[in-house]
C-alpha cells in the first residue's frame, strides 16, 4: 500500500479516536464496539519499511485531507444529530415547548414558550439579536435558565424569521412589552432578556415604563461602528473550545451551517425591514435608556469583541444605574457570548436571584 494511503487512513483513525476523546459526536463516525479494531488497524497501518522522515512528512501532507474526509464521513453518518431539533416543539424529560402567536397590535409575534416539568413562577423572554431568531444558537441559554426552573418565551423580532411584521421603530418595542405582557399573565415574576439589538430594544421599553423584575442585556452596542476587519476578527474568535464542543450537540455539517449563518449575520442580515439596524439602535439610545432604569440590571460583555469594542463596554457600563451587575469575558466575541457555558450560567443563576420566590421574601 502506498505510503500516503497508509498516513491517510491512518490519520482518520487518529481524528476518530480524538473526537471520541473531546465527547465530539458530531465528528465522530464509529460505534464504541469499533473502537478496539481500528486500535489494531492502527497499528497494522504503521509503516515500517520508511524511514522516520518519510514518515512524518506523509502524515504532514495527509493530515487536512484527512480531516476533510473525516469531518464528511461523519456528517453523513451523523446527518440526524441536530442541536436546533432541541427547540422543536414537543414533551421532552425535562420540559414542554410551545410554538405560540402572541398578539400584537398589528399582527401577531411567532414564539416558542419553553416550560420546566415541575410549573415555574417565573420566565424569562428573550429577544434575540439583528439578523438571528426566536431559535438562533438559544438552546444553550434556553436550558440555563430551565435549570434553574425559569420558563422561557423566545420571540421573533419584527422582521426577522416567521414575524409577519417589518423592523420598523418604535414600533419595534411592542416585541418587548407584548412579550412581557403575555408572560404576566402565566407567571408572578417576569424577566428579560436582550442580546446585542434585542439588548437595545429591551432597554429602551424597560425604560419607557415597561414592567420588568429583572433586565439582563448582553453585548447590545450604544452605536454600530464596524468594518470588514472587524468581521474577520469576529469569524476568529470561533476558534474557541467551547464553540467546538457544540460537536458535542450537532453534527458537523448542520454545525457548519449554523456558524456560516451566524458569520454572514453580521455582513448581510436577513431582514425585513423600514429601519435599517444602524439606524434602529441609534434610535433605542441604549445608554440614555440605561440611565433611567429602575429595574435590577446584569450587563455582560466579550473582551475580544469586535463589534461592540471594549471601548463601547466601558461606555455603557459608566451609563448604568447603580446596582447594576456587569461581567467581561476574556474568551468571548460577538458571535460567541451567547455559547460561552460560564456566563450563560452566571447570568441564570442571577436571573433566578431575582426571580424566585426567595428573592420574593
Amino acid at each position: 500500500m502506498p505510503l500516503f494511503l497508509r498516513a491517510l487512513l491512518l490519520i482518520i483513525i487518529v481524528y476518530e479516536f480524538l473526537s471520541s476523546i473531546g465527547r465530539w459526536r458530531g465528528l465522530s463516525w464509529s460505534d464504541p464496539a469499533l473502537r478496539p479494531f481500528l486500535a489494531i488497524a492502527a497499528l497494522a497501518l504503521h509503516p515500517r519499511n520508511a524511514s522516520w522522515r518519510q514518515r512524518v512528512l506523509a502524515l504532514a501532507l495527509a493530515a487536512f485531507p484527512g480531516l476533510l474526509l473525516q469531518a464528511f464521513v461523519a456528517g453523513v453518518r451523523r446527518r440526524s444529530l441536530d442541536a436546533r431539533a432541541a427547540l422543536q416543539p414537543g414533551l421532552y424529560d425535562d420540559c414542554t415547548i410551545v410554538r405560540i402567536d402572541i398578539p400584537m397590535p398589528e399582527a401577531f409575534m411567532p414564539a416558542l414558550y419553553v416550560t420546566p416539568r415541575a410549573t415555574p413562577q417565573a420566565a424569562v423572554a428573550v429577544l434575540h439579536g439583528s439578523g438571528c431568531d426566536k431559535s438562533y444558537f438559544t438552546w444553550r441559554l434556553t436550558n440555563a435558565f430551565l435549570q434553574k426552573g425559569i420558563a422561557v418565551l423566545l420571540v421573533d423580532l419584527d422582521g426577522h424569521g416567521e414575524s409577519p411584521r417589518i423592523q420598523r421603530y418604535p414600533q419595534m418595542l411592542e416585541c418587548a412589552t407584548e412579550a412581557v405582557r403575555w408572560l404576566r399573565a402565566h407567571h408572578r415574576r417576569v424577566g428579560m432578556l436582550g442580546v446585542s439589538l434585542g439588548g437595545c430594544v429591551a432597554a429602551r421599553a424597560a425604560a419607557d415604563g415597561m414592567a420588568l423584575d429583572a433586565l439582563a442585556i448582553m453585548e447590545a452596542p450604544p452605536v454600530l461602528r464596524f468594518d470588514d476587519r472587524d468581521r474577520l476578527s469576529e469569524a476568529r474568535t470561533l476558534l474557541q473550545p467551547y464553540v467546538l464542543d457544540l460537536l458535542r450537540e450537532s453534527s458537523v455539517l448542520h454545525l457548519g451551517r449554523a456558524l456560516y449563518r451566524l458569520v454572514r449575520a453580521q455582513r448581510a442580515p436577513s431582514i425585513r425591514a423600514a429601519i435599517s439596524t444602524w439606524d434602529l439602535i441609534a434610535a433605542c439610545d441604549l445608554c440614555g435608556s440605561l440611565s433611567r432604569l429602575d429595574v435590577p440590571l446584569f450587563l455582560a460583555y466579550g473582551e475580544r469583541d469586535a463589534i461592540v469594542k471594549l471601548e463601547q463596554s466601558e461606555e455603557v457600563w459608566h451609563a448604568a444605574p447603580s446596582g447594576a451587575t456587569m461581567i467581561l469575558v476574556p474568551d468571548a466575541g460577538h458571535l460567541t457570548l451567547i455559547l460561552h457555558p460560564e456566563t450563560l450560567q452566571r447570568m441564570a443563576a442571577w436571573m433566578a436571584d431575582h426571580l424566585t420566590e426567595k428573592s420574593i421574601g
